[in-house]
């Protein structure tokens, strides 16, 4: 760690090292002064006082020097107060260079090891447990030097004053040093003791809470409660020791610290009364023997310190070298070079390994053609991954290497890879920001513009961190070979369109909202278009469902402000924008609409408080609503007040979160609590008061105008110039359907679509719906025009002629792209350049399985375990780890002909048997006559996982027809894999539904 420091910090450290210096001399100035204020101007014999050669009365002396020590603290203050800033700015830097070394050293991890370490322990060690370390960083030269300095200054004080002071101040500190750590340590070990004792108090709490109704039923409350006491006593008895011994470590050191003053007041008495130390120099040994705890106190903390974070430090460091790294090298600065990987992909005897050794890959010895269409069937998901990982290098081969036409593939700048090699899955990752921002990841590798002169670049650049500034232009189109972003924008667009994409994405956008300045032609466009639409909708009879606004009629889709104010919303109408409006809400009073809209809150909140409860927010029905959740609550206590005291008993911010309720929900969705009666009142008031309530409301409200485009509507409440019925089913439905057709046949859809680009991206896209995350991962990894694209599992939400359409405008868009298919199985192996079959990490051929040399016997069994259990069809896409466990626990059995292997109505404790050579009847016994044959097993098959799953006794008997060979797989272990394996209990499921279907 102190490398680390003086690699980093060395100018800083000495510049604050030769600043901390300058301290010293003030602080004997502020022990001296004081001294000679008593001896030489307090005590002085003569009325005038003599110094430097000027004469001064004793008076103006007394006042120089008082002013001189007040200066000398203040200098002194000062000093400290500025040494203590750098160090606070020292300590902040380097805990920023540290923290983004670790942020960047995990972009270098080997993607199996996130598999390892939990993302919570990650953020815990960059945050929590490097924040104390930044505090050393920043006292690590300078912190001992000031208080070992102040400590010198002192006793060389002392010193100078008398021998006897001197020793008299250090006499007792190795006791203190040796004494006192001592204590303490026993005091740690007792709190140690104390923690173990309180977890197996917490335990015991559990186990009461949570058979309560047990101990009652059975009367065992009496012994459980004694239990409890017990232990509570346990840990009074390590409270009240740790109690007696920190008091009393206390006490001695403080009488120790004590001793030296009584040393001082009697030795130092003795010395003034026989006149060889003066009264004034007494006085100040007592008040710098004061000071001098404080920095021998800070520098034993400082040792402690250090020693705790060094521990610390290794084991963060430890967290972050994980074995694998990728090379720094390779992701430093630029590339010299940006090669086009458009040669064959060969796989020269590569095999991969996890981070726990076990082989992944083995031995794979083969060579993709360059531009071609290649088909991987891989019935494991772990052997996909890896070697899709493999291929965009985010894992290294443990042996062979990867050529991607003359180049290694592992020398490769990461650049390079980035810009030349796409990746597609089924579950993209996604960053918070914009659809735009992930989709256009790929062509922002670098800044394109100079870096701002901003004052906090500048520090950015001082504490080590990246040198690229955040605020300037990243998007660069000639990544794809591009003169500028609306080229870019069109090649995203034709991506959409072309991969099939368009249609959902032009139904998603037309639900959109969006800012009118920003897309000022579609905004346009939507007007244009209103008379088409609504015409089209009357022409369907679909007025009930498409309702367009009227300003004679209640549009019972919107919310009651905006039937008010015959307007809508150009911000969202919350609580706390509503309590601003305070001439508003006086107007409301004015008018009495606020006592008919409290009732209807009321009737509002007892509706969803009977459905959602107070707890339910959080539930989708909920948040469909547009309900603040906070607001809901809050209502739901102001609902009893109301009901006591009415609208009267409400101040402005308490009626504001009332209304929020009726101003967010719509008629719809309040039901028949919401009256034709109150609909005629809001119609009156929208006639005869709209205009003077709006008066107050521009910065919030926009009027309705069918000229007008209306910000707070989506593009199909635009295009209407109104809404759609949310109860109408699926004839609302037809009305949506209807609405986005006429779009389309307009010539809108590129418009809409384009909308998609500006979707904000929550944190991990958890606010987008499944219908993004496909065609985010096929854009993202197709707009940069890769030379080779790899599709894991992609497209697997779609049917397989949705697929294969989707391929085949695939290979259009890109016709000189290598794209390497990944997927459990194909139907039409034949439509690929190349069909390759990979089973548990190994090329599938005829030659049969691949021997392979093991380490031990031990190991060579478990891998004829695995290579016959991965043969068969119900365990061959298991989990690697699954399949090792279930190897683990499985025993050979071999069976001669005519050999019973179990026996109706046997217990199935035995376990399942699998075969693997021979032959087996299944045989229903007779009470007369042979056995009947109900059918004959072979190799492949799972007999007996019925009566393990249904614990019950075996309905059939198993006898050998042939000479047998059999993998016994036990009960615990096999019910452990279903249990925990969601593909091997489908397929199991799969396997039952052939029993019965037979």
């Amino acid at each position: 760690m102190f490398r680390f420091i003086w690699k980093y910090s060395k100018r800083e450290q000495l510049i604050l090292l030769a600043v901390t210096a300058t301290l010293f001399p003030l602080l004997y100035l502020t022990l001296e002064l004081p001294k000679r204020i008593i001896n030489d101007a307090i005590g002085s014999s003569t009325s005038e006082v003599t110094i430097w050669g000027y004469s001064m009365s004793q008076t103006s002396f007394l006042v120089v020097l008082c002013f001189a020590f007040l200066a000398a603290v203040l200098c002194h203050g000062l000093m400290k107060m500025r040494i203590n800033t750098m160090k606070g700015v020292l300590s902040e830097r380097m805990l920023r260079r540290f923290r983004y070394q670790l942020i960047s050293r995990a972009l270098r991890f080997p993607q199996p090891y996130f598999e390892r370490v939990s993302q919570g322990e990650m953020v815990s060690m960059i945050t929590a447990e490097s924040e104390p370390m930044g505090g050393l960083m920043g006292d690590a030269i300078s912190q001992p030097v000031l208080q070992a300095g102040q400590m010198i200054t002192i006793l060389s004080f002392l010193f100078l004053q008398s021998v006897w002071f001197g020793l008299a101040a250090v006499a007792l500190i190795p006791l203190q040093a040796w004494l006192i750590p001592k204590l303490q340590r026993q005091i740690n070990l007792l709190n140690k003791k104390r923690i173990q004792e309180v977890r197996v108090l917490a335990a015991q709490i559990g186990e009461n809470a949570a058979g309560a109704s047990t101990l009652r039923t059975n009367g065992g409350w009496r012994f459980r409660r004694s239990m409890i006491s017990e232990q509570l006593g346990r840990l009074f008895g390590i409270r009240f020791e740790i109690y007696q011994k920190k008091f009393f470590m206390k006490f001695l050191n403080n009488f120790i610290s004590q001793l030296t003053p009584f040393m001082f007041y009697l030795v130092g008495g003795l010395l003034v009364l026989q006149g060889s130390v003066s009264l004034g120099a007494l006085v100040a040994a007592l008040a710098a023997y004061k000071d001098l705890s404080s920095p021998w106190k800070e520098l034993l903390t400082y040792y402690n310190q250090t020693q705790d974070m060094s521990l610390r430090w290794d084991v963060v460091l430890d967290r972050f070298a994980p074995a694998g790294m990728h090379d720094e090298t390779l992701f430093k600065g630029e590339p010299t070079e940006w090669p086009h990987l458009n040669g064959d992909i060969v796989l020269d005897h590569v095999s991969v390994r996890d981070m726990d050794g076990n082989q992944v890959l083995d031995d794979l010895d083969l060579s993709f053609p360059a531009g071609k269409t290649i088909g991987i069937a891989a019935p494991s998901e772990e052997d996909r991954r890896a070697i899709g990982e493999l291929l965009t290098r985010e894992i290294r081969p443990s042996a062979g290497q990867v050529r991607i036409g003359d180049l290694k593939l592992a020398e490769v700048h990461q650049a390079v890879v980035a810009a030349r090699i796409g990746y597609v899955t089924s579950r993209p990752v996604m960053f918070q920001g914009t659809l735009g921002d992930n989709v256009m990841m790929p062509m922002r590798f670098k800044p394109l513009t100079d870096p701002p002169d901003d004052p906090d670049f500048l520090e950015t650049l001082r504490a080590g961190n990246s040198a690229d500034p955040f605020r300037a232009e990243w998007l660069d189109p000639t990544l794809a070979g591009f003169q500028d972003a609306a080229e870019l924008r069109a090649w995203w667009l034709q991506l959409i369109d072309g991969m099939g994409f368009g249609a959902a994405l032009f139904q998603r956008g037309a639900e959109q909202s969006f800012d009118a300045a920003e897309h000022c032609e579609l905004a346009k466009k939507l007007i244009e278009l209103r008379p088409v639409v609504q015409q089209a909708v009357r022409e369907a009879g679909l007025e009930q469902q498409a309702l367009v606004f009227d300003r004679n009629t209640y549009n019972a889709a919107l919310p009651v402000a905006e039937n008010l104010l015959f307007a809508t919303p150009r911000v969202p109408v919350t609580q706390a924008l509503l309590a601003q409006q305070k001439v508003f809400l006086g107007q409301l009073r004015e008018l009495g609409l606020d006592e008919t809209l409290i009732a209807l809150t009321r009737d509002v909140i007892d509706m969803l408080r009977q459905i959602f409860g107070i707890d339910g927010t959080d539930h989708p029905l909920f948040q469909k609503l547009g309900l603040d959740a906070k607001t809901y609550e809050i209502a739901v206590d102001l609902v009893d007040q109301t009901r006591k005291e009415g609208s009267d008993g409400l101040d402005d911010e308490q009626l504001a979160n009332m209304l929020a309720v009726p101003f967010v929900i719509s008629a719809e969705q309040i039901g028949p609590a919401f009256t034709d009666e109150l609909k005629d009142r809001i119609l009156e008031l929208r006639h005869s008061h709209s205009e003077k309530l709006m008066e107050r409301l521009q910065d919030v409200f926009v009027p309705l105008d069918p000229n007008v485009f209306a910000p707070g509507l989506t593009v199909m409440e635009n295009a209407l110039f109104g809404k759609v019925s949310q109860i109408g089913g699926s004839r609302s439905d037809e009305a949506r359907k209807l609405i986005v057709d006429v779009l389309a046949e307009n010539g809108a859809r590129p418009l809409v679509t384009e909308l998609i680009y500006d979707v904000q991206v929550a944190l991990g896209g958890q606010n987008l719906p499944a219908v993004f995350a496909e065609p985010l991962a096929f854009t993202r990894a197709t707009i940069k025009k890769p030379d080779i694209l790899i599709l894991e599992n992609a497209l697997a939400s779609y049917d397989m002629k949705t697929q294969v359409a989707v391929y085949k405008r695939l290979r259009e868009l890109l016709p000189d792209t290598t794209v390497v298919y990944l997927n459990d199985q194909f139907e039409n192996p034949g439509a690929f350049d190349m069909y390759v079959e990979i089973r548990q990490g190994r090329v599938v051929s005829d030659g049969g399985p691949v021997e392979v040399e093991e380490d031990s016997a031990a190991s060579a069994d478990l891998t004829r375990k695995l290579r016959a259990l991965e043969q068969t069809p119900l365990f061959s896409g298991l989990d690697r780890r699954q399949l090792r466990l279930l190897a683990f626990g499985a025993r050979w059995f071999d069976a001669e002909p005519g050999q019973v292997v179990f026996l109706k109505d046997d217990q199935p404790t035995d376990g399942a048997y699998v075969v693997l050579e021979g032959e087996a009847g299944l045989y229903l016994p007779q009470e007369q006559g042979p056995d009947q044959l109900i059918t004959k097993v072979g190799p492949g098959a799972l007999v007996g996982e019925l009566g393990l799953i249904r614990k019950e006794p075996r309905a059939l008997s198993m006898v050998a027809e042939t000479q047998l060979s059999c993998l016994r797989i036990g009960e615990e272990e096999f019910l452990a894999v279903v249990e925990n394996d969601a593909a091997t209990a489908f397929k199991l499921l799969q396997v039952i539904a052939g029993y019965v279907s037979n």
